[in-house]
């Protein structure tokens, strides 16, 4: 007989891997233990050669569902061993180099309980098992057992207790497992403080009496899995404008939530990935294009050609949305800019002017996650935001980082991530939101903080983005210099290329990759801020092939949210200002920036007072979609007029635009690189504004060559250099349009094009690519 110690490492702790290991080890009659520590798990087994090599071969073909190893080994165990029969051990606290599993959505098990009137779970809103419920959200240390958890507030019952010891059972080792009698509770409270009374209502029970209270017009917070959020009857214009308003969110699309896949499809269509995407246990925000079948309130996703729908992914929502024949909103509950509120006082704080009612729990969410929002382009899926679900599993590192030392990058200003790099794997922990805001750059640390304790990391480096006022970056140096540890400042777009070639596995030494990074700005080389960059790169290093040409953003950060001030600036740029006065004087744009103090405004472009030139694409698509009469005065949210835009155009429909509108980007020089220039496109369009051309026809001719700029572009380049892989990054390149044709065109020439599917292609992603950049640096000194 054979004793062997068997380490595995991965996503196997609080998602019945040590259930699974017992029940095999009993089949194959072997003797020892497993239990979870901070690597893993490790079992230590005695049996024949053959029953040992038949275990671990099932073993890894019976993985649990939630459960995935990155590394098993086996060697001899030497050590005392004095077992009869096979047994689940205590866990044990040492080197913490486990993962931490992502919240999963219901199981279907778990929610067959809560509707069977027979079953003791029936209508518990906190249901779970090994296979689903809350992780991140709860958890406070690892290893992932009760008491380090928010759960450890609450004692199991007897009839708890019984099943969290039976091996048979789907609740064996569940460490949230509870049930009416010993769990968590939820009740329903008015926001206007008066009692809640039972004459009020004529349902079962506080969480049913919502789905009524939705029904009836009213803005109810419900405190979830990872944060409260306010709900209203998506069909009611009154309740949704109502919303609108008192949230202070006044254009940004609402998230959805519908009771099942049927409802949703009266709205949206639904392929076949769409529909894996809204059942799988991450259970994301799906965004899918509307039907027109059926209309919802129409301020639930104004100047938008998709919607955002996910279906329910705790008991809680489910039992909410029993009697719901229609879709509600469910959108994150702050006002404004703010993070998601997570406990009960702070809701009826912040909430309490919003909100009409409140669902609370007494279960404490110990870290803010937000609802994943991710799409289908093409067969691919596209991560927008990466939270609950998705967050904090980990990223296998390509060939040639499997032995970096512990690095921390801190993300960026917007839509910020932070990353952990050690030894074969990056944590990139979920969306924190923008910085600028306080409450969101408090999150920020203290989340940070956690991470970092959760994980035991020291980190050996600190990655940061080059901007010297982003927040991120000046923490970063707070940090470095309060622990002596060594900072590496990364260039932008950089750092989106690294990222998307990290998560399609691109070795390290390979050879450098065509990165096209378009989006809204970045802190370049030269200290310029760039934005519509050709950069042939690898981790270590890269080289700027090629460039847009760069505009003045007059008033800096304003002229994101006012797009009108990009539309002047690329007039001026291509010295089409006159022309404008002369030939298209009773075009709409032009009499709005007549209004503007326009002496003023240039003598700011001139005397580069607060107006950065930038070679940014997406204040390009700002200043086009203004000019055509898109958010043309202001903005609400970032990027909301080449959103808006680009929804106007039907991508089916793209190839009957001819060539012969004169919408043609030159191409020339600055600082000995090529220069695309605008300046030839803006006349086409002033032209076809003039002639009133629909703006849907003027939309898709933009973005019809643009995409033949791009495309011209990688060719020039593939001339003068070997290029055989492009990868294509940054936050305009979560456009669909954009994104599926220039990569169709660019395959079309056998060119390999790598795109996002782990990491957003915006700054969400930007963290994975400092930590992959500074790795790159340091691998050779380690």
């Amino acid at each position: 007989m054979k004793i062997e110690e068997i380490r595995v490492r991965g996503t196997v702790q609080g998602v019945g891997f040590r259930p699974t290991v017992y029940r095999l080890a009993k089949a194959y009659r072997l003797r020892g233990d497993v239990c979870n520590d901070g690597q893993g798990v490790l079992i230590r087994v005695s049996g024949s050669e053959e029953d040992l090599t038949k275990f671990v071969t099932k073993l890894q073909q019976e993985c649990p569902p939630l459960a995935k190893i990155q590394e098993l080994s086996r060697t001899s165990y030497e050590g005392e061993f004095n077992f009869d029969d096979f047994v689940i051990s205590s866990s044990v606290s040492n080197v913490i180099k486990t993962e931490i599993v992502p919240d999963a959505a219901t199981c279907p098990q778990c929610l067959q309980e809560i509707f069977d009137p027979f079953s003791r779970f029936y209508r518990y809103p906190f249901t779970n098992c090994t296979h689903c419920g809350p992780r991140l959200s709860i958890i406070r240390a690892i290893p992932y057992d009760r008491h380090n958890t928010s759960m450890s507030a609450f004692t199991m019952c007897p009839e708890c207790a019984k099943e969290y010891h039976d091996v048979e059972n789907h609740r064996f080792h569940a460490q949230p497992v509870a049930c009416h009698v010993c769990g968590p509770k939820a009740w329903l409270e008015r926001a206007d403080g008066k009692p809640v009374t039972a004459s009020m209502f004529s349902m079962m029970d506080d969480v049913d009496a919502v789905c009524t209270l939705l029904q009836k017009g009213q803005i109810v917070a419900i405190k979830g899995l990872g944060g409260i959020h306010l709900a209203c009857d998506a069909t009611q214009e009154i309740a949704v404008q109502k919303l609108r308003q008192r949230k202070k969110r006044y254009h940004k699309p609402f998230a959805l939530m519908a009771r099942d896949i049927s409802i949703i499809e009266e709205y949206c269509t639904v392929n076949a990935k769409e529909k894996e995407l809204l059942t799988s246990s991450a259970a994301p925000i799906v965004l899918l294009p509307v039907l027109g079948r059926k209309q919802l309130a129409s301020l639930v996703a104004p100047g938008q050609n998709t919607l955002g729908f996910m279906l329910p992914y705790t008991p809680l929502h489910y039992l909410i949305l029993k009697r719901m024949n229609r879709p509600i909103v469910l959108t994150s509950g702050n006002i404004a800019d703010e993070p998601q509120c997570i406990n009960n006082d702070e809701a009826r704080e912040k909430l309490g002017k919003i909100a009409d009612y409140f669902l609370f729990h007494n279960r404490e969410i110990v870290n803010r996650v937000d609802d994943s929002v991710v799409r289908v382009v093409g067969d691919t899926v596209q991560i927008i935001r990466r939270a609950r679900g998705y967050a904090p599993a980990t990223i296998n590192l390509p060939l040639g980082f499997h032995n970096v030392p512990q690095i921390l990058a801190m993300g960026s200003e917007l839509k910020n991530t932070f990353c952990l790099l050690r030894e074969k794997e990056a944590i990139v922990s979920q969306h924190l939101g923008d910085l600028e805001n306080v409450a969101a750059y408090n999150a920020y640390q203290n989340t940070l903080n956690l991470y970092l304790n959760l994980f035991d990391r020291k980190p050996e480096a600190i990655a940061i983005d080059k901007h010297p006022e982003y927040l991120s970056s000046k923490l970063g140096k707070q940090l470095a210099s309060a622990n002596q540890i060594k900072l590496y400042s990364i260039q932008h777009h950089h750092a989106h290329i690294a990222a998307c070639m990290a998560e399609n596995s691109i070795p390290l030494n390979s050879l450098p990759v065509l990165g096209i990074a378009l989006d809204g700005l970045g802190y370049g080389e030269d200290s310029k801020l760039w934005g519509g960059e050709f950069l042939l790169a690898d981790y270590r290093q890269f080289q700027r092939l090629a460039t847009f040409k760069p505009v003045a953003m007059i008033g800096g950060e304003q002229a994101i949210y006012q797009p009108w001030r990009n539309t002047y600036a690329h007039l001026l740029a291509a010295k089409l200002w006159d022309t404008c006065q002369q030939q298209y004087t009773e075009l709409e744009f032009f009499k709005f920036l007549k209004q503007k103090p326009l002496k003023l405004l240039n003598q700011i472009i001139e005397k580069r007072i607060n107006s950065p030139s930038v070679s940014s694409v997406g204040r390009l698509f700002d200043a086009v979609a203004a000019a055509i009469g898109i958010c043309l005065e202001e903005c609400s949210y970032e990027g909301q007029a080449a959103i808006e835009m680009e929804s106007l155009v039907d991508i089916n429909n793209l190839n009957n635009y001819k060539e012969t509108n004169n919408y043609h980007f030159e191409v020339g020089f600055l600082d000995n690189i090529y220069c695309i220039e605008p300046d030839l496109m803006w006349q086409g369009l002033l032209d076809d504004l003039q002639q009133q051309i629909p703006q849907k026809t003027i939309a898709a001719k933009f973005h019809k060559n643009l995409v033949n700029t791009i495309v011209e572009m990688v060719k020039l380049l593939r001339q003068e250099n070997l290029i055989d892989r492009v990868v294509l990054t940054g936050g305009v390149f979560q456009n669909c349009i954009l994104l599926e044709q220039v990569t169709k065109h660019l395959q079309s020439l056998e060119i390999n094009v790598l795109t996002h599917s782990l990491v957003p292609a915006n700054d969400g992603g930007l963290s994975l690519g400092q930590a992959m950049i500074t790795a790159a640096q340091l691998i050779n000194t380690y």
